[in-house]
């Protein structure tokens, strides 16, 4: 893709709106630089796809997990180290307590439903599962509902898609599946409960176990051509990202922070993850997510 050698570059740009991207969106961050066009949909996850896949946008959020695999199957993107998306996942699994109680580990030999396998809330529960719980995924069957953001990921053969028309939220009920990871709104479902007991309090054990701040869940993107020819232009878009992030403080003490080295063990989990959990085909490092200009940006 080529830009303009010289003067304002506008990117077609798929970002919802969000505390920390609010004075970024309203106009109230302003570039000779940089123009935003805002053109992706309301929800930002709908535009993952035709990002990955067709390029759709030059710039924009995208999940990290989804990032992780563009770049596994050599997508024009890179990633600047601007977090616009970070939480914990603790709290993200649920089980019907209706058909009994439940454990991290009795998901073992059992369905649990996901709104699809490679999406980076999931990736954090199975890791989770794995890790600290010591749960076998092979075990589990995965019970999904739609198809991978990257055309070239095929789902594992422990999954399976569910009837046109069905939910999540109907199969837990039913009991059709054990657990489902529901995301980050907990329905407000008589039985449905937490599946890791005290979440919040789970989530900041975890993170001060491994030692890192709260993981980050969607990344700021652009087209991988942009820091080799317009340099300036990508340090201007970090400059604005972060301004905006800065306007929102209590919005951004819950964040992951700026910049490549305060999130690379938290990033290296996520890629230690996908490899361990076939999401890439090949292991991978910190640096490889991003090129020798994004990868100093904020340093």
């Amino acid at each position: 893709m080529t830009f303009p050698s010289t003067g304002k570059v506008v990117l077609r740009t798929n970002l919802a709106d969000h505390p920390v991207t609010k004075a970024l969106k309203d106009g109230s961050i302003r570039s000779d630089l940089v123009e935003f066009d805002f053109a992706g949909p309301k929800v930002a996850n709908q535009g993952f796809k035709p990002m990955v896949r067709e390029g759709a946008f030059t710039a924009g959020e995208l999940a990290i997990a989804t990032y992780i695999q563009a770049k596994a199957w050599g997508k024009k993107l890179i990633a600047l180290p601007a977090p616009i998306v970070s939480r914990t996942q603790h709290h993200t699994i649920a089980y019907n307590a209706n058909h009994g109680p439940m454990t991290p580990k009795d998901l073992e030999g059992k369905k649990v439903g996901i709104r699809a396998y490679s999406v980076t809330t999931v990736m954090w529960v199975r890791g989770i599962l794995q890790h600290d719980y010591g749960v076998d995924l092979s075990k589990i069957h995965w019970i999904t509902v739609e198809d991978p953001h990257v055309a070239e990921f095929i789902d594992p053969a422990n999954c399976t898609r569910v009837k046109p028309g069905q939910t999540l939220e109907q199969l837990l009920a039913d009991g059709e599946v054990a657990a489902a990871v529901l995301g980050d709104k907990f329905p407000d479902v008589p039985g449905f409960t937490y599946l890791f007991a005290d979440p919040n309090v789970s989530a900041k054990a975890w993170m001060a176990k491994n030692a890192i701040p709260v993981p980050i869940n969607h990344i700021f993107c652009v087209h991988a051509d942009l820091p080799k020819e317009r340099p300036d232009v990508v340090a201007e878009a970090y400059r604005m990202l972060a301004e905006a992030n800065a306007a929102a403080p209590e919005a951004a003490a819950k964040m992951a922070p700026f910049g490549v080295e305060p999130n690379r063990k938290s990033l290296q989990m996520a890629l230690d993850f996908c490899f361990e959990q076939g999401l890439v085909p090949q292991k991978m490092t910190v640096d490889d997510l991003f090129d020798d200009v994004t990868r100093k940006l904020g340093a």
